[in-house]
């Protein structure tokens, strides 16, 4: 059986270090058996994805960039709560904020970048409920920001 990591290179992706508060706050907090992720912005190793959805960017470049916020959720599981991806039984939520103009709608689209990386690394234990938004800014400029709630 194919592990979770070794998914995530299928994809083309290490799993990265993670990315480091950027004001007051943890990156993760644990109650029982359930993490919530604070909001990780769409980043690489080459710094923020920036960019506003029905501006400067199209429908497949914020599902990409939501790819990389989920990549980096993931990051936090691993590393910043000590969760090795095998033991997550279940991504139960995610919110997903889209930098976008006022008349964008297809939000929900960009957040697809998000959920099928999810799903294509985790199987079922990566199906989850979510909710996609738009909003007019986020921290750095990013273009997507997700937030998680994972059950391990």
């Amino acid at each position: 059986m194919t592990s979770p990591i070794e998914k995530l290179r299928e994809y083309g992706y290490e799993l990265p270090a993670p990315k480091a508060p950027v004001a007051s706050y943890v990156p993760v907090t644990r109650t029982g058996n359930i993490l919530y992720v604070s909001g990780q912005i769409s980043s690489n190793d080459q710094g923020v994805v920036t960019g506003l959805l029905g501006d400067t960017m199209n429908v497949v470049q914020g599902g990409n960039a939501a790819e990389l916020s989920a990549l980096n959720v993931l990051s936090q599981i691993v590393h910043s709560a000590g969760i090795p991806l095998e033991d997550v039984k279940r991504i139960l939520k995610i919110t997903v904020l889209v930098a976008s103009t006022p008349d964008f709608t297809e939000q929900h689209l960009v957040a697809n970048g998000a959920s099928n990386l999810l799903v294509g690394v985790l199987g079922d234990k990566g199906k989850h409920a979510r909710a996609a938004f738009g909003v007019a800014a986020l921290p750095l400029g990013a273009a997507v920001e997700i937030e998680a709630v994972v059950e391990v």
